[in-house]
């Protein structure tokens, strides 16, 4: 008799909602030997990375690339247009939207957060209570997630410029689309964003260690006001370099660049609007199996109106501790690992044990997807978790188009 650990053998699938799925194209591209760093193919290379993010962010200003994660590219976008005893807006969906004020407080400015808890969107009239209220424009700027990774909502940003519109405010709209960019559609300019920040590892299919913020001219005269920015976060010249290693404060992300030319050609030879819908189909297949296991047992996904739901993460729960037990299964036994349910519980809780994370960002397909959701309704086959039929025949529909 086979032992069920072989079924883990093969290509494993990586079903977080971050790193995602590294395409080969982008793997071949980094395995490469170290280029010349001051001159030549490198350069013209990374010219053209710049022109191309700028269209994946819909965007025709400037942008600055670092070599940090996400959380780098939080704490760069904070230092230009922050100094200590600045207020914040911080309208909070989930972990993220916490730690990016985190960040705020860690470089001295304050932050009113308004919690919206870990399963709602903004909600805009409190917001707009809260810009009216600030009759002094104490407030610089208003730090949004667009997709919260931990929760999976997704947030109305064109609906956040409005309100800032609407109250005659004038913080700077900050957007966090680290989860989101080059997955769920997002309209830097013509939703009136002013800085934009994103990093390589989820839509944009490439391993970890770079990242961006892009902004407009109102971010821009908002940190030529500023008293000092430290050398390495100051976005000037990296956004406008006299000379190459300013792109980068120092020694270029070589095998990055490289890596993410590769993943920019994927993006933009599929089209970024065919992007944004293979994103929107494949969330709609998850949600429909998601659905059709939830009419018995205890499954359900943490965002309850599919308007509100990200095309990029899908946060879902069972009961007590089936969730690190699915998960546990499904890594150990048919090399499938799906996100932990980061931040819906305090640490250490047991309560956290029933959330899980699927992520099916960037470099996924109709095939994989149904892979994906296979192995879910296995391994809740195996571990005796009560679920609904008919889960997979309502993704197929979906992927079909018949639904």
């Amino acid at each position: 008799m086979t032992h069920p650990s072989t079924l883990a053998q093969g290509r494993s699938y990586l079903a977080i909602p971050g790193p995602s799925v590294i395409p080969d194209a982008v793997l071949q591209a980094m395995h490469r030997a170290a280029p010349n760093i001051y001159g030549g193919e490198l350069v013209e290379v990374t010219h053209s990375v710049v022109a191309d993010l700028k269209r994946v962010a819909r965007t025709r200003h400037k942008v600055a690339m670092y070599l940090a994660n996400g959380h780098g590219a939080w704490e760069a976008a904070l230092a230009n247009v922050l100094s200590p005893g600045d207020l914040v807006l911080v309208p909070a969906t989930g972990r993220f939207g916490m730690g990016w004020a985190d960040m705020a407080q860690g470089l001295g400015a304050e932050t009113q957060i308004i919690d919206f808890g870990k399963s709602s969107p903004f909600d805009l009239d409190r917001v707009a209570e809260a810009l009216r209220a600030d009759t002094g424009h104490r407030i610089k700027a208003v730090l949004a997630t667009h997709v919260d990774t931990s929760s999976s909502v997704r947030n109305d940003i064109p609906g956040l410029r409005r309100v800032l519109d609407d109250c005659a405010h004038p913080a700077l709209l900050m957007v966090d689309c680290i989860a989101s960019l080059a997955c769920d559609r997002f309209e830097m300019d013509d939703w009136g964003v002013d800085v934009t920040v994103a990093a390589c590892q989820k839509g944009l299919m490439v391993p970890p260690g770079m990242s961006f913020v892009f902004f407009n001219p109102r971010a821009e005269a908002v940190r030529n006001a500023m008293p000092r920015v430290s050398r390495y976060w100051d976005w000037g010249p990296r956004g406008a370099p006299a000379e190459y290693y300013q792109h980068f404060g120092g020694t270029a992300g070589t095998h990055h660049v490289y890596g993410l030319r590769a993943a920019l050609d994927l993006i933009h030879g599929e089209g970024i609007e065919a992007v944004w819908t293979r994103h929107e189909t494949l969330a709609r297949a998850i949600w429909a199996a998601c659905e059709a296991w939830g009419q018995e047992g205890d499954f359900h996904l943490n965002i309850a109106d599919p308007a509100l739901r990200s095309h990029a993460v899908t946060a879902a729960r069972l009961s007590g501790p089936d969730g690190t037990r699915l998960r546990n299964w499904l890594s150990d036994n048919i090399g499938l690992t799906l996100g932990i349910g980061l931040g819906m519980a305090p640490a250490g809780d047991p309560a956290g044990d029933a959330f899980f994370r699927l992520g099916h960002m960037g470099h996924v397909n109709g095939q994989m997807i149904m892979a994906l959701l296979g192995g879910i309704e296995a391994g809740m086959a195996a571990n005796d978790i009560a679920h609904g039929s008919g889960a997979l025949s309502a993704a197929a529909r979906v992927i079909a188009g018949k639904a």
